[in-house]
């Protein structure tokens, strides 16, 4: 097996109505743990609606994406940036999941590989940061194979209004 095919191929797809079901796949207490748990129907509507404005904007605001497998195109996840202020600078906020069974083959890597050079093609902001938590190895794991810089520790809000100890990864896109 030559080195190409053993990286994982991802195809990403422009978040649609058709995607809700991943968004129920993602809300188990297993893909949410570090998320402060599964979300209500209400808010995973209005979560699936987010998404579908989102990637209805103009690219450089940002986009969620479904993540397929390349091959089959058979829907393992999700993967997004959008706009954020951190420490008073534009930047991009990535975050992604990726359902249980596909996990640990590089699949999220690949996913946010695809994202960073989306966001660098189309994007404006000059970096794109990722807040997992402190406490989510694998998370802190995607970030530094997918070429993030490990910026420090911070306290980050998520969900809203809860601090949470999050590492703070940034990829310079420019």
């Amino acid at each position: 097996m030559t080195p190409a095919q053993d990286t994982p191929r991802v195809r990403l797809t422009a978040w649609s109505a058709a995607d809700f079901w991943l968004l129920e796949r993602k809300n188990s207490a297993e893909m949410t743990r570090f998320l402060g748990g599964p979300e209500s129907e209400d808010k995973l509507v209005a979560r699936q609606r987010r998404y579908e404005a989102l990637s209805a904007r103009e690219p450089a605001a940002g986009r969620m994406f479904r993540v397929g497998l390349a091959d089959t195109g058979e829907g393992i996840g999700s993967v997004g940036f959008w706009e954020r202020e951190w420490r008073g600078e534009p930047v991009y906020e990535a975050g992604w999941g990726v359902l249980p069974e596909y996990q640990g083959r590089g699949l999220a890597v690949a996913a946010l590989t695809e994202l960073l050079a989306y966001a660098r093609a189309h994007g404006t902001r000059d970096t794109v940061h990722a807040f997992p938590g402190t406490d989510h190895p694998a998370s802190n794991a995607v970030c530094r194979r997918a070429g993030f810089t490990h910026l420090g520790d911070v306290d980050f809000e998520y969900p809203p209004g809860v601090p949470h100890p999050s590492s703070d990864w940034c990829h310079r896109l420019r």
